[in-house]
């Protein structure tokens, strides 16, 4: 199997901790004088981020948790959520990463389903808390306001204006709760104990996206997070210089991307990450990454594109740039050749899940990098593509990808079978469709649940809609499988216009000239936007209902 020759050691060192607090105390330490984060024209020392989550741990000690208790953080982007995640970590707390868009009904689900006993909460979304905190086990409250770690004037004017003149805190009732900075203050008082920790013991409760169901409790340990970062670490350092890059982070940190590759992996190397509260924000996301050096953007195939159709975005000086990183959804072509035209950097792909801490394969990062490819298995990692029996199917074929490394999550929480049938002897079933080249090199087909099948053929969505982005008029699109009375299924396209001007009849045309007929979406329908996940993945399931 294809590893990184002469770049990359074909598996990660050993490891000298035991748990990722030891690793964690050890960068802040080395790199104590240099910034961690950057939020809002503010930056955070890592001495900084290394002295406030101490306060944050001891006070979350102090008042009454114990290791391995579970609580969630449900914040967007901002200094909060770095202090609390390694705060928890310090104190050997269980971390439930929570989407702060999430409905009241799936903060339920999954506040119960983990049990989780505390919460720290951004106030815009404490709301949401008060209509389902009585069906919870949640005993303690912290809440936070997005300005809070802004200091002084600053951060009183940020938190105004959230409140007041956009209005963006809807009110609400929380008996008990205390803010983040009275917290903070209490914690600074208090001792935080040394922790007695191991690899096997679970660090985060991360719950998948929902995209094919019910949301699950992936258990990552110390050992997982520990090996995917040094895995992650030791690809960085072949184009990346310690304690010399720059990040911007405009994924979510509560989602396993930016929280495995920003969170840890980058601070790891000692180089800070520029904090974007919205993704979405284009223009503040634009406007931020003109004030730092970034070399390094991990995003996804939508937020690329959003960029690109940005005027302002060629404003941007991308001299820095030396890695851009796709991951969470399919890359496609056309958005690659268009941002290595506009930026002069290639995308890296990469491949991974919530359950693979996350990544498991990616391009290498020389310059090399394949397009159409998720590129090959990262140090220590086996991939291989299965029939539905579970045997190797000859190399070039579709199957489903296996993943078998230390970065394979511990299992599903309180979910024994859901477990047995995704991990047998090892090897993860990922439930996406793959193949593997002669040289090793993976391609992801699609999701298994997604695949659209048309008179016995299988036809998969990405490949429509890798299609439909060739086309100069489509800002985006997602096909689905409908039934069909002759074909059983037949394809729809749902289509974000970039030109008003786009008719069904030029799409018609458009795919005609790429596709054999069966493929051809024989439904077309053309909305303002698509439904997506909180890192801009597009939601097919939702399309579907």
């Amino acid at each position: 199997m294809k590893q990184y020759p002469d770049l990359i050691p074909a598996e990660i060192p050993v490891s000298p901790h035991q748990d990722l607090n030891s690793f964690l105390r050890e960068v802040m330490a080395k790199f104590a004088s240099r910034p961690a984060f950057y939020f809002m024209d503010a930056k955070m020392t890592f001495s900084e981020l290394d002295r406030y989550s101490d306060h944050f741990g001891a006070y979350l000690l102090n008042m009454g948790l114990k290791k391995g208790d579970k609580i969630a953080l449900m914040m967007p982007n901002i200094f909060q959520y770095p202090v609390a995640l390694f705060g928890c970590i310090k104190a050997g707390l269980v971390v439930v990463n929570t989407n702060p868009l999430y409905t009241s009904h799936e903060m339920e689900h999954q506040f119960k389903d983990s049990g989780v006993v505390a919460i720290l909460i951004a106030e815009n979304f404490a709301f949401n808390l008060e209509k389902i905190i009585h069906n919870t086990h949640i005993k303690h409250i912290v809440v936070t306001g997005i300005g809070d770690m802004l200091g002084g004037i600053k951060g009183m004017m940020i938190n105004f204006v959230v409140r007041k003149i956009k209005k963006l805190v809807p009110a609400y009732h929380l008996p008990g709760a205390i803010s983040f900075k009275k917290a903070l203050s209490e914690g600074k008082k208090m001792s935080l104990p040394p922790l007695q920790s191991s690899l096997d013991d679970v660090v985060i409760l991360q719950y998948t996206g929902g995209t094919s169901g019910i949301a699950k409790g992936a258990m990552l340990t110390n050992g997982n997070l520990l090996a995917n970062m040094q895995q992650i670490r030791i690809i960085f350092l072949s184009v990346l210089k310690e304690g010399e890059e720059v990040g911007i982070c405009a994924l979510p940190l509560y989602h396993i991307f930016a929280f495995t590759v920003n969170c840890l992996a980058l601070l790891s190397l000692g180089c800070p990450s520029v904090l974007i509260v919205n993704a979405r924000d284009i223009p503040t996301l634009i406007k931020e990454w003109k004030k730092y050096p970034i070399s390094i953007f991990p995003a996804v195939n939508t937020l690329f594109n959003s960029l690109m159709n940005h005027p302002d975005f060629k404003t941007i000086d991308f001299s820095k740039l030396k890695l851009p990183i796709a991951g969470a959804m399919a890359l496609q072509k056309a958005v690659f050749d268009k941002w290595k035209k506009m930026t002069g950097s290639a995308i890296v792909e990469g491949y991974g899940l919530t359950e693979t801490s996350p990544v498991a394969c990616v391009n290498p990062v020389d310059g090399s990098t394949r397009v159409g490819t998720v590129g090959i298995p990262v140090p220590s990692t086996l991939v291989r593509i299965v029939d539905e029996n579970g045997t190797e199917v000859p190399v070039g074929e579709v199957g489903e990808i296996q993943v078998k490394g230390p970065q394979v999550m511990k299992g599903y929480y309180n979910k024994p079978e859901e477990t047995a049938r995704t991990i047998i002897n090892g090897w993860l079933s990922t439930g996406d469709m793959g193949l593997m080249s002669e040289d090793g090199y993976f391609t992801l087909v699609d999701r298994k649940k997604d695949m659209i099948l048309v008179s016995g053929f299988n036809v998969y969505p990405n490949e429509i809609e890798d299609i439909a982005a060739l086309h100069p008029k489509v800002l985006e699109s997602a096909a689905i499988g409908v039934p069909n009375e002759k074909s059983g299924e037949s394809v729809k396209l749902f289509v974000v216009k970039k030109d008003e001007t786009l008719t069904e009849a030029e799409l018609k045309k458009h795919f005609k000239e790429y596709l054999t007929n069966y493929k051809i979406p024989r439904e077309y329908e053309f909305r303002s936007e698509l439904p997506k996940t909180n890192v801009g993945k597009i939601l097919r399931r939702a399309l579907k209902q």
